[in-house]
């Protein structure tokens, strides 16, 4: 058994501590919003948080995350009212969906330790997560105007 501390919840689960942190969150938890893409951490989608950083939990194993907190695209919000999930659905980014959860990760660390991100900003933090469908542009432009929303206090986090 290992102790994990998920999206503020302090969670029990019986595993292999060398299991990726990618399968204990799908298949243990059943937070599915992270995606499994390739496996290698060259994709994107399989981005969470871990003591707010963006890692990639397809190669974290789960002892790695023992005492730290992991946050999940389920955990960002239970409403969608995170100012990127907000701008997601305002600018309509998805097109297939697939990468989209690791693309808000990622952006939510970006905006966090970058409120006002240049386009160059965004494409530097953002050239990790790779979208099959091409949009990037919708990207970018969600991403400025969730940096907007949460300029104008629209939410706090």
């Amino acid at each position: 058994m290992i102790t994990l501390n998920v999206n503020g919840k302090r969670l029990e689960v019986d595993v292999d501590p060398s299991t990726p942190l990618l399968w204990v969150l799908r298949d243990s938890l059943g937070l599915t919003g992270t995606k499994y893409g390739c496996g290698m951490a060259q994709c994107g989608a399989c981005t969470v948080h871990l003591d707010g950083q963006a890692i990639r939990s397809c190669v974290k194993r789960a002892s790695d995350a023992v005492g730290r907190q992991i946050t999940t695209i389920e955990g960002l919000s239970t409403d969608l009212s995170h100012p990127l999930q907000r701008a997601w659905i305002e600018i309509d980014v998805p097109q297939c969906g697939y990468c989209q959860s690791g693309q808000i990760m990622s952006a939510a660390v970006l905006l966090a330790e970058n409120p006002k991100p240049s386009d160059d900003d965004i494409d530097d933090a953002m050239s990790g997560n790779i979208c099959r469908c091409g949009t990037y542009s919708r990207i970018r432009e969600a991403i400025h105007r969730a940096a907007e929303m949460k300029t104008a206090g629209r939410r706090a986090e």
